[in-house]
């Protein structure tokens, strides 16, 4: 019912919504990301200072929002106080699972952006626990794919969760330290390149990835006829990107979106 990703019908993930044309990780990008028709939303889950799980990239809210400060030192309310952009709050994980609902046939990328540093540990692995937890009571746990860039962290997921469907990154540097095989039982894998300037990794790397029974995805950087047809020919079955009205217009074209 999900996961219907071909070669010939090629996924479009809105990386932080329709991040593009929107204010990132906020309502208003995912609500016309979703309006627009992709088949899935990827975004980023941090932690508030009194617990609360939301949903912004970086550990600082200076970039996305008008406020300074970390993150993880400010309540729900603090961070709520902020502008976002366009009048946006950011929003609870939660917000974006009620959205989910109204659609069916929608799916989720979700990075887990707190690691298990030294004396970070604790939670970072309740926060995982918690958004699993979160996404069993929606009954979402198989229209998602969880990532993260700690190799750490992924293990964790990897030993307590194998049931769930993981994400995970080529090259496996991008993962950090990692024991053991990265891509064990992985479900997809995005395709970064491995030399500076490219796109994407090349379609040798692309077949290696398939061969380990692993669906290649390719990352944000598919934005333009020429990267959205490198994809095609790679044999990427599902692009994240920023600009999602262009490629997915760039798709149906060609005949590689239903």
């Amino acid at each position: 019912m999900y996961w219907k990703q071909s070669e010939k019908n090629i996924y479009v993930a809105a990386h932080r919504g329709w991040s593009a044309k929107y204010p990132e990780n906020t309502m208003e990008a995912f609500r016309a990301a979703i309006d627009l028709g992709v088949d899935q939303i990827e975004t980023d889950v941090r932690i508030t200072k009194d617990g609360e799980l939301v949903l912004i990239h970086d550990s600082k809210v200076d970039r996305t929002t008008n406020g300074t400060g970390k993150v993880c030192e400010m309540t729900l309310a603090e961070l709520q106080a902020l502008d976002a952009g366009n009048g946006n709050r950011v929003p609870l994980f939660t917000d974006l699972l009620e959205l989910v609902k109204d659609h069916p046939t929608m799916t989720l990328d979700i990075e887990l952006k707190e690691y298990p540093d030294a004396g970070w540990e604790e939670v970072s692995y309740s926060v995982c626990d918690r958004v699993v937890e979160l996404l069993k009571q929606y009954n979402y746990l198989h229209r998602c794919v969880l990532n993260t860039f700690s190799g750490k962290l992924h293990l964790y997921i990897q030993k307590k969760y194998p049931e769930i469907f993981r994400h995970v990154y080529f090259p496996e540097k991008h993962m950090g330290e990692f024991v053991g095989n990265p891509y064990e039982g992985a479900y997809c894998c995005c395709m970064f390149p491995q030399e500076k300037g490219l796109p994407m990794a090349t379609k040798e790397e692309f077949d290696a990835m398939r061969a380990k029974g692993i669906q290649p995805w390719a990352g944000a950087k598919v934005q333009d006829a020429e990267t959205v047809d490198e994809a095609i020919r790679c044999g990427a079955v599902l692009v994240t990107c920023n600009n999602v009205d262009e490629v997915l217009a760039l798709l149906r074209e060609r005949g590689y979106h239903s």
